[in-house]
């Protein structure tokens, strides 16, 4: 019988694995998504974020006599 590993608090490596895809079906599905009205929205989303960090001007105020 062998014995169980000793317990550790060290996570588990990750293994990483190269992945490689064909140009022209990645082209074909961008294109589709593009075309795809989700998509639009989700840049129109982006943009209405971007409104809201923008740098606002500041309000000057007449101080009060």
């Amino acid at each position: 019988m062998c014995p169980p590993p000793p317990e550790s608090d060290a996570p588990t490596p990750v293994v990483i694995a190269e992945v490689r895809y064909s140009l022209p079906a990645l082209l074909a599905e961008l294109k589709i998504e593009r075309a795809n009205s989700t998509f639009a929205m989700e840049r129109l989303d982006q943009s209405e974020i971007g409104k809201l960090f923008k740098a606002k001007p500041l309000r000057r105020v007449k101080p009060k006599k």
